[in-house]
C-alpha cells in the first residue's frame, strides 16, 4: 500500500516512508492511545483537492481533547501538512491518514510523560469495499459484537482503540460471506457499520441512527446536506434492526466508503435487491460535489497545491 519512496509528514519534518520510524516501544504501540482521521483528496479541473479538510481537522482535535491528548501543532501547520503530503507525493487522488499518537518515553497504562507525535501520510486508495460496490452494492450482517456504551469508549472520538470493536465485527461478516457489518447499540438499537454511518430510506424520508454511540460522520453530514438540498426529508431516530429489514433502500456513508449501497441485509434482500433511485441520486450529488462539478460546494474543497 504505502511506497516506501514516499514522503511522510512526522512531527514537523518530511521523510521518506523507509526511515519513518518509530520505537517498538512507542506507548500507543502498546496501548492503543491515540487518535487520527481519514481525508480523501479527490483529483478535480482544478488539481487534486482534499474534500471537508477544515471539518476533518477539527475532529482530530475534538478526538484528542477528549482523549486528554494535548495537540503540539496547530491546524494551520496540520492543513499545509496534510496539503503538501498529496502534492509532495505527485498524487491525484489520495486517501489522507493525520495520526496523533505517543512515543516511547513512558510505558504503563497511565501515559503521563509520554511526548505525543503527529504523522500524516498519503497514498492512492480506490473504492474500499470493492470495485463493484458502489454500482451494485454489498451484503451485509448485523454483527454479534455491539458498538461501545458512550461511558465506556468515548464514540465522539475517533479513538484508535476503538477499532478493535471494528476489526472483529468485519472479520466475523467476511467470514460469513458478507462484505461488512452494522453493529447495533448496548440496547439493541442501530449505531452504524464498521467504519460507516447508515441511513435508510422508508416511504421517501432518509432516517439515521442517532449518533450517541457511533462516530459523527463528515460523509454523513454531507449526505444529509445534499439529501435536503434535494428536497428530502432527513431524520435522525433510534432505529431498530426489523426497520432497516423493512427499508426501501439502506446505503452507508463513510470517507472510505463514499455512499455504498446495501442491498442484503442478514439474508434478507432490501427493497427489490438493487441500490434505490434516492441513494443513486444521492451518490451523483457527493461525486459532483468532491469532483468540483457543484459550485454550491467549492468550499467544502482545499487545494493540495
Amino acid at each position: 500500500m504505502q511506497d516506501r519512496n514516499s514522503l511522510i509528514w512526522l512531527d514537523g519534518q518530511w521523510l521518506p516512508a523507509s526511515e519513518a520510524k518509530v520505537s517498538v516501544l512507542t506507548h500507543t504501540l502498546h496501548y492503543g492511545y491515540g487518535c487520527f482521521e481519514g481525508i480523501r483528496a479527490y483529483e478535480t479541473a482544478a488539481g487534486p483537492a482534499l474534500f471537508r479538510l477544515p471539518e476533518h481537522l477539527r475532529r482530530l482535535e475534538d478526538s484528542a481533547r477528549i482523549l486528554a491528548i494535548d495537540m503540539p501543532f496547530d491546524r494551520s501547520t496540520l492543513t499545509e501538512a496534510c496539503r503538501e503530503v498529496v502534492a509532495r507525493n505527485g498524487l491525484n487522488s489520495a486517501y489522507v491518514r493525520p495520526l496523533v499518537f505517543l512515543g516511547d518515553e513512558k510505558l504503563g497504562v497511565d501515559p503521563a510523560g509520554a511526548k505525543t507525535h503527529v504523522m500524516v501520510a498519503a497514498w492512492p486508495w480506490g473504492t474500499y469495499l470493492g470495485g463493484a460496490a458502489l454500482q451494485t452494492g454489498i451484503r451485509v450482517r448485523v454483527s454479534s459484537y455491539a458498538r461501545h456504551h458512550p461511558n465506556v469508549q468515548m464514540c465522539r472520538a475517533k479513538a484508535i482503540s476503538a477499532y478493535a470493536n471494528s476489526i472483529l465485527s468485519v472479520r466475523e461478516a467476511r467470514r460469513d460471506g458478507y462484505d461488512e457489518a452494522i453493529l447495533l447499540d448496548t440496547e439493541g438499537y442501530v449505531a452504524e457499520g464498521s467504519s460507516e454511518n447508515l441511513f435508510i430510506v422508508r416511504d421517501g424520508e432518509l432516517l439515521e441512527p442517532e449518533t450517541t454511540s457511533a462516530l459523527d460522520g463528515i460523509t454523513r453530514r454531507t449526505a444529509s446536506t445534499l439529501a435536503r438540498e434535494a428536497g428530502l426529508s432527513v431524520r435522525a431516530k433510534r432505529l431498530t434492526r426489523d426497520e432497516v429489514y423493512c427499508a426501501d433502500e439502506v446505503f452507508f456513508t463513510g470517507t472510505a466508503a463514499e455512499i455504498t449501497p446495501v442491498v442484503e441485509v442478514d439474508a434478507r434482500r432490501i427493497g427489490n435487491g438493487q441500490p434505490g433511485p434516492i441513494t443513486r441520486r444521492l451518490q451523483q450529488a457527493y461525486f459532483a460535489a468532491v469532483r468540483g462539478e457543484d459550485e454550491r460546494h467549492d468550499d467544502w474543497l482545499t487545494p493540495a497545491t
